[in-house]
């Protein structure tokens, strides 16, 4: 999409914000002025060649866009004729159903003339001449609104639904679904590809053959998509209306809870279902083969479910999917390895910026190669053709066409030798009954143990160019292009460069050389490096570097460190350090072994540290002080000099306890008579505790009873209308509103009174058990990832403990 549609989406936004401030109904407002612009541009490109308006003709006439945008008629004119024109359309019999339904609620929701003139010349700047603009314009107007994302929907990146298309390769017999269509991307994509196969274009054996009328006439109709908002209905509709389907077949349905067309089979299905059930998205019925309450769990087994015996398939999920250590995950996977799964195509963790940073995984069926299949066909993307940066700016690195041919292959029975793909028995996954669908876990590795690779130092291997290198003070630094290194990475771009050639970096002094703290990197291209970084050139045929610098990032080198005051991994030192020298197409796999856990480690590493648990709060709910819906009380502490105060049996909390994802880490221990004699009062277990005095802005919740000092305040629910659970996550608000507003000298903080007085949104209660439900199940997906993080830093561990040869 060009900065030019983003522009001009922003602007309209900007425009409409005084006037209409609720999001969705500026959706609805930009999508209805982007279609009624659509249909105008329709008939204008027909009258140009000689034909007749199909759209603005008899009472419409007047209200044509073209008209209503002539700078003769006044504004006040103009916003007359565009609200009756906004009306008049649902009614209108020379319009297609399509349309008619598009416009049935549609209204202008203000009266101001000069505005409605500004938002109008930003909407003129759209022309139709390439109708997917329609979709472009939309989608990143739902991802700036803050729309998607919500319940776990992301848009799918193009390029990423034609690789899907291409690998299951549907044809003009198949009839296609996406059981959560969004706006209609994987149907229109299908489409296309099958078209292409028979336009006869770069058909130099010319074996395409044309469709017939009638075959186009019956392809449009083999494509079907559901969704449960009528906001992506309608989009979709038109979308794919613009790309030659005259009755599109997308209907308002709910996958998950409607039955009615639970009985229909698919040759195709194409997907990238949501990741959570949304709002108000109803009870899941009981005819899936798996009972769960997550949605990515059921949409799968819908899938699967819903394939003719000679089905394909291809499905975004996430990572959830692949490794969780949850019931219905476990026996889903179980299902997917027995029942037509024959890919897996890891996706890297950018690919969906900037409307989020979830990992995804592709999983690819055909019911017919599965079938013959002993085996199970593992790929790793690591780069899509795409930096995976928000910006998303096209660069040279791509697998996804190297992906495809083998999976082509793979499909015809063919095993294609290559770094991207690891082919592994049915029966290997299902070893230890946990089905894990990653592919680094059966990357094939080198089993070192009884390997006696010759112990080296380092200083007869390498090279150490570090008389070449040559610090510049901040102050005699010239700007400009070229990197300039110190001990731990880049720390200035500066005018001018030593070196010009691919090197190994070894932090010298000002860095940490503990395990896993990353002490050497590479650098390449032209630089500059200070004398904080030995220079290290391997030797050619004996060493290679990236095996050099994960073999000295996994080791602690802290015994070579000389100095106190400033430690210092000396040139002497550096020699001397010993290194395994396994040959070359060794050192090659254990890189890539080490990579491929590294890439895990980092990939949960995003998840634990980015989560936070996010409510998203309706205006509609109602509001409630806390000293309305509970007790709320602070604590104290008794003497520290009276000993039979302390070391008894009841935990007590201080604000140091409280950790940074509001739980609580520890207590000091005090006495009955401590308890008694001191002003502390006991926070019962499921109350929320915030920290109002000093170090404010943390909280967490009670999973025992604590005793209480005076910097803490307890939040006891009082009320049945309000669960222990929400009130800690809504409790966010609560900490956020503390830390704003503490004042004071030396001891800072807020008043009882203060939080006595703060006010809560309070949803019916059903809807608080849901907000907790959907979170706590995020939290699960968390921890798995501490877990998977702790399990394949221990492999890290062990493949370098392999190495050494006593």
């Amino acid at each position: 999409m060009n900065t030019e549609t983003k522009r001009h989406i922003d602007s309209a936004r900007q425009i409409l914000v005084g006037v209409v401030p609720n999001p969705s109904t500026q959706i609805d407002q930009i999508t209805n002025a982007l279609i009624y612009k659509f249909m105008d541009d329709m008939d204008q490109s027909v009258i140009k060649i000689g034909g007749k308006p199909n759209f603005f003709i008899g009472d419409l006439e007047k209200y044509a866009w073209v008209r209503i945008m002539d700078s003769r008629i006044g504004s006040q004119e103009r916003m007359n004729l565009y609200a009756e024109a906004l009306i008049k359309f649902s009614q209108a019999k020379q319009l297609p159903e399509l349309f008619r339904d598009i416009f049935k609620q549609a209204m202008l929701p203000y009266r101001a003339p000069e505005v409605l003139d500004l938002f109008l010349k930003e909407i003129n700047y759209f022309d139709y001449s390439h109708s997917e603009d329609l979709g472009d314009a939309f989608e990143y107007l739902l991802s700036v609104m803050g729309s998607q994302g919500d319940a776990g929907q992301f848009r799918t990146p193009r390029h990423i639904i034609e690789f899907i298309v291409d690998v299951v390769n549907p044809t003009k017999d198949d009839k296609v679904l996406d059981p959560a269509c969004g706006t209609a991307g994987f149907l229109i994509s299908a489409y296309k590809h099958i078209s292409e196969q028979h336009d006869g274009k770069d058909d130099p054996k010319k074996i395409e053959k044309p469709l017939t009328p009638e075959q186009k006439k019956k392809l449009t109709n083999n494509f079907i998509g559901y969704d449960i908002s009528p906001e992506m209905v309608r989009l979709s509709r038109v979308n794919m209306y613009l790309h030659n389907f005259k009755d599109p077949q997308i209907i308002a349905y709910n996958t998950l809870a409607d039955e009615e067309r639970w009985n229909d089979k698919f040759d195709v299905i194409l997907a990238n279902p949501p990741f959570m059930s949304p709002k108000g998205a109803g009870k899941p019925h009981s005819k899936f083969s798996i009972q769960s309450s997550r949605s990515e769990v059921l949409f799968v087994d819908y899938i699967i479910n819903h394939l003719r015996p000679k089905g394909r398939a291809g499905i975004i999920v996430p990572e959830g999917i692949i490794f969780q250590s949850g019931k219905a995950h476990k026996e889903l996977r179980k299902n997917l390895v027995n029942d037509g799964l024959y890919a897996v195509v890891s996706l890297p963790s950018g690919v969906f910026n900037p409307y989020a940073g979830v990992k995804t995984s592709i999983l690819l069926f055909n019911n017919e190669r599965a079938k013959i299949s002993t085996e199970i066909l593992f790929v790793k993307i690591e780069q899509d053709g795409f930096d995976l940066g928000a910006t998303k700016r096209p660069i040279s690195k791509n697998d996804l066409p190297n992906a495809l041919e083998i999976l082509n292959k793979w499909n015809t029975g063919e095993k294609v030798e290559n770094k991207l793909a690891v082919y592994v028995e049915k029966t290997k996954i299902a070893e230890n009954g946990d089905y894990n669908l990653s592919g680094d876990r059966y990357r094939v590795t080198t089993d070192y143990t009884n390997a006696k690779w010759p112990m080296v130092e380092l200083g007869e291997v390498v090279e150490i160019l570090d008389s070449k290198r040559k610090p510049i003070t901040k102050s005699d630094r010239k700007a400009g292009q070229f990197p300039y290194y110190g001990a731990t990475g880049i720390l200035d771009y500066v005018h001018d460069y030593i070196f010009d050639e691919r090197l190994v970096l070894i932090g010298e002094d000002g860095a940490k050389w503990g395990v896993g703290d990353k002490t050497a990197f590479i650098a390449e291209g032209k630089y500059w490096v200070n004398n904080h970084a030995h220079v290290v050139r391997p030797t050619k045929g004996k060493l290679i570097d990236t095996f050099l610098v994960s073999y000295l990032n996994n080791i602690d080198l802290s015994p070579f460190i000389t100095g106190v005051t400033v430690p210092k991994l000396n040139q002497e030192k550096l020699r001397s350090i010993k290194i395994p020298l396994p040959p070359l197409e060794i050192q090659e796999q254990i890189v890539a072994e080490l990579g491929g856990y590294a890439g895990i480690i980092t990939g949960a590493k995003q998840i634990t540290q980015n989560w936070k648990p996010k409510i998203d709060i309706d205006p509609e709910w109602d509001k409630v002080k806390l000293g309305e819906a509970c007790e709320v009380f602070g604590g104290g502490t008794p003497s520290r000099t009276e000993e039979k105060y302390w070391g008894g049996n009841i935990p007590w909390l201080s604000a140091r306890y409280f950790s940074d994802d509001h739980t609580i880490k520890g207590s000091e221990m005090i006495t009955e008579i401590g308890l008694k004699n001191s002003s502390s009062k006991i926070a019962p277990k499921g109350s929320t505790i915030l920290i109002t005095r000093v170090s404010v802005g943390k909280f967490a919740i009670a999973d025992q009873d604590y005793a209480i000092n005076q910097d803490l305040t307890a939040l006891v629910s009082k009320s049945k209308n309000l669960d222990p659970k929400y009130l800690w996550l809504i409790s966010e608000i609560i900490a956020e509103r503390v830390k704003n507003n503490a004042v004071g000298v030396g001891v800072t903080g807020v008043t009882r009174d203060f939080v006595v007085n703060q006010e809560i949104p309070l949803p019916p209660l059903a809807t608080q058990k849901q907000i907790v439900e959907k979170i706590e199940a995020e939290r699960a997906l968390v921890e798995s990832s501490k877990k998977l993080i702790e399990i394949y830093d221990q492999k890290t561990k062990e493949a370098i403990a392999k190495l050494w040869s006593e």
